[in-house]
């Protein structure tokens, strides 16, 4: 297996791993966002406030970008697949 080859499996995960996690990430990210804003305007600073819409917020965006993630895998699988009797020389 060429240096090449090996880079070009490493970023082809790299990206896949990117593309499958930022919604999930973004949707975390924005509804922390939102519940800091909400707290620091009320003054409410409880820490277990911030959990309930995360975990909310993670579970609506693994429901909606489902296939998005799914179908990015599954092409990266077949691809790696495909491809890697080609490397092996």
């Amino acid at each position: 297996m060429t240096l090449e080859a090996v880079m070009m499996i490493a970023r082809m995960t790299v990206e896949t791993t990117l593309a499958v996690s930022a919604p999930i990430l973004v949707a975390g990210l924005v509804a922390g966002l939102v519940v800091s804003i909400f707290q620091a305007v009320t003054q409410i600073h409880e820490m277990t406030l911030t959990f309930i819409p995360k975990i909310i917020a993670v579970g609506v965006a693994v429901a909606v970008f489902f296939t998005f993630m799914m179908n990015h895998m599954l092409e990266f699988t077949v691809k790696m697949l495909t491809t890697f009797p080609n490397f092996i020389q």
